[in-house]
């Protein structure tokens, strides 16, 4: 199984505005996220992973088993239901709630490339393993 842990730092991003729009935030939120970048530290702990985002605004933290449906908030969906799953070099995982979304994280040597669709957008995010 591919090693998922690690710590990354954004290098670029592609049409998150159009994300942000989609799931509802508004324009300062959105003129703000168009600039920031992130970092992500993904661990495991027994059967757990724990990925923590942060950003000059704020820190998520989600903890999860892989293929056990879990609380989280992110995003703007509040009291969202997600699942995450492991398949071969990528974690997927689908949200579900008010607002639906798939998040595919696929490692590559030392990037992660984040996929987030949601409705008919897709933004993606590059990140160099630190």
């Amino acid at each position: 199984m591919t090693d998922f842990t690690g710590k990354f730092k954004q290098t670029s991003s592609e049409n998150r505005d159009a994300l942000f729009k989609v799931l509802g935030f508004p324009d300062d939120v959105i003129n703000r996220v168009k600039i920031q970048t992130s970092d992500v530290e993904i661990t495991k702990d027994g059967n757990n992973y724990t990925i923590k985002t942060v950003t000059p605004y704020k820190t998520w933290v989600n903890t999860f088993e892989l293929g056990v449906e879990f609380e989280r908030t992110r995003y703007g969906i509040a009291n969202a239901k997600s699942v995450v799953v492991a398949v071969g070099n990528q974690l997927i995982e689908t949200i579900k709630g008010e607002k639906e979304m798939n998040i595919v994280r696929k490692f590559c040597d030392n990037e992660l490339l984040v996929t987030i669709t949601s409705g008919p957008v897709v933004s993606v995010a590059t990140y160099v393993r630190q």
